[in-house]
């Protein structure tokens, strides 16, 4: 009787886990979906509002009409010019208000950066990403091309001995022409400059060296990460370090230092150095100044120009 009871106790606790297993799931799954409608819900009600402001700041704007002098509401034909119009203003309305970046651009910025490796004197094997500024210089981070680590005694201090760029799947070699002044990783002089000699298929970046920095800014990352290729990752500015780094909310996975921190208009802002020790998610910054591209024909004078 005892063991007929066991068993009867066992199966209703395990129907009773399962009930709660399965009631469990049904709720998150519509808990996920309602916050998923919602979120639509949100942004369908974002382009109507940005629709309804466009469409008021014109009648405002418009001017009278006509022999009477009164003024003719303003017509949004179904199609032509003028849906096209309205259609592009609020899709860079939207881009504007939730911090996004047209997707044709985010891919012609992607073909500018490669994949850096760089071996050391002991067989060492280390990766990154550059950026390519044209006529075959490309700015990348002084650690990956440059050792950096103290020499311990009683052995030799560790030195990069080979630099190459990936360009077409194949290697490229490359050699250093500037550097900033750092000693240690993530340091405001963390910065390097290096050049091929193959003339390089890419398209240049722009630099905006008056970037502000704003906090909450929106900035797009774009890396090498985890030596997987060139990956995007989204995040916001935090707050500038009394070295002259700026943190941000976003991922700082191996192999993406020296890469690219992009603004809303696609220029290069900065390259990632470095992240929180033990917390990939928030990383450093280093903002490009003019000082950086001392050595690159004619850019200090574009980059002037575009401030």
């Amino acid at each position: 009787m005892s063991v007929r009871r066991s068993l009867l106790y066992a199966g209703l606790t395990f129907s009773l886990a399962s009930l709660a297993f399965s009631l469990g799931s049904w709720t998150a799954q519509r808990s996920m979906q309602e916050q998923l409608a919602d979120n639509d819900a949100r942004l369908i009600a974002l382009q109507h509002e940005v629709a309804r402001g466009i469409l008021e700041t014109r009648e405002a704007q418009a001017g009278p009409s006509g022999t009477d002098g009164r003024r003719q509401p303003e017509v949004v034909t179904a199609s032509g010019s003028g849906q096209s119009a309205l259609v592009d203003e609020i899709k860079r309305q939207l881009q504007s208000e939730m911090g996004l970046m047209p997707v044709r651009l985010l891919r012609e910025r992607r073909e500018s950066f490669v994949e850096l490796n760089a071996v050391d004197n002991f067989g060492k094997t280390s990766y990154g990403t550059a950026g390519y500024l044209g006529n075959g210089y490309f700015i990348t981070v002084k650690h990956g091309v440059i050792a950096l680590d103290d020499a311990s005694e009683g052995r030799e201090a560790r030195r990069i001995v080979s630099v190459k760029i990936r360009y077409r799947g194949r290697d490229v070699a490359a050699r250093v022409v500037d550097s900033g002044d750092a000693q240690v990783e993530v340091h405001s002089g963390d910065w390097a400059i290096i050049r091929v000699r193959e003339n390089l298929d890419l398209p240049a970046l722009r630099i905006d060296t008056s970037y502000g920095y704003e906090f909450a800014e929106p900035i797009f990352r774009l890396g090498n990460d985890y030596s997987k290729g060139i990956i995007l990752g989204t995040g916001y500015v935090g707050q500038r370090t009394s070295n002259g780094l700026v943190t941000c909310l976003t991922d700082g996975h191996p192999g993406v230092s020296g890469g690219g921190v992009l603004n809303q208009e696609g220029d290069l802002v900065g390259i990632p150095i470095g992240r929180m020790q033990g917390d990939y998610r928030f990383s450093f910054i280093l903002p490009v100044r003019a000082e950086m591209f001392r050595k690159v024909p004619g850019l200090i004078e574009t980059a002037t120009a575009a401030d």
